[in-house]
């Protein structure tokens, strides 16, 4: 493997498709694609401030870089992919990766970020302005994640998440075959649409909450006094500690709460469709 040190590479493509390269406190500076199509890279100490870094590129590990907000979308289409200590700056960062981890990365403007990617490890991992996060991913294990933007996790799939704060309405549309453990989600109309998405040991805040599920499941969660309105047309099993503000024309429902404000059970409600003889 070649070593680089503190070297400025700028341009268009100034190390494309390079391989088996350590760089140390080198900066990839203005211009475009300077890593494009390389293979089993590591960076330590680099700066990223040119568009495109890290397309196509596979085998690589960035450890304490920095990806500047001039770096838009730093890292697509990669494969095995890891990213620990870094801070990234730039929008719609990281798209398109398979089996991928990030360890301690602080994301400042995280809008449109994870799009597409598939099997993923995400260890304490801070998401701000994060709008659209996650849209469409799938088989990912996430722990300790502190997201605020909109509509995080929409069309997801195979999604396991322990000890997050989630600050995002629409959370979960229509998404798919997901639990979240041990964590805190505020934000309106969750869950919405959403196929057997599992709760366990959350506190859910925001308005009109996991309305239109299918198979939803909640494991000994707590409701914010603004979670109202609940369950609208979901089929649901859930066991929740304290009050429900109100719970609006469930489908079908085992529902084991302390207490409920208002169940509502209005005059527009749909009605179950008889299921056809055997």
């Amino acid at each position: 493997m070649t070593t680089i040190q503190n070297q400025i590479f700028s341009g268009e493509r100034p190390l494309y498709a390079s391989h088996d390269l350590h760089l140390e406190h080198v900066t990839i500076g203005e211009g475009e694609s300077g890593l494009k199509e390389s293979r089993r890279i590591t960076a330590e100490n680099c700066e990223f401030e040119g568009l495109y870094a890290l397309w196509e590129c596979e085998d690589v590990e960035c450890r304490n870089c920095h990806f500047a907000a001039s770096d838009r979308a730093p890292l697509w289409y990669g494969r095995n992919i890891r990213l620990t200590d870094c801070r990234i700056n730039g929008v719609k960062a990281l798209r398109e990766l398979d089996n991928f981890s990030l360890e301690r990365v602080r994301i400042k403007n995280a809008a449109e970020t994870f799009w597409f990617c598939r099997d993923g490890q995400l260890t304490d991992l801070q998401m701000h302005k994060a709008e659209y996060a996650f849209f469409q991913s799938e088989r990912l294990k996430i722990n300790h994640l502190r997201l605020k933007g909109k509509y995080a996790f929409q069309y997801a799939r195979n999604i396991e998440i322990h000890d997050a704060v989630l600050d995002t309405k629409d959370a979960f549309w229509e998404s798919r075959d997901c639990v979240v453990y041990d964590s805190e989600i505020n934000g309106e109309y969750l869950g919405w649409y959403a196929k057997n998405l599992r709760l366990v040991r959350c506190h859910i805040s925001g308005t009109q909450p996991l309305c239109y599920c299918e198979n939803l499941i909640l494991e000994d969660c707590t409701f914010a006094p603004d979670a109202d309105l609940a369950f609208e047309y979901s089929s649901v099993r859930a066991t929740i500690r304290g009050a429900v503000t109100s719970i609006k024309n469930p489908l079908t429902d085992t529902i084991v709460c302390d207490s409920v404000g208002e169940y509502i059970l209005d005059d527009y409600r749909r009605k179950i469709s008889p299921k056809p003889a055997p």
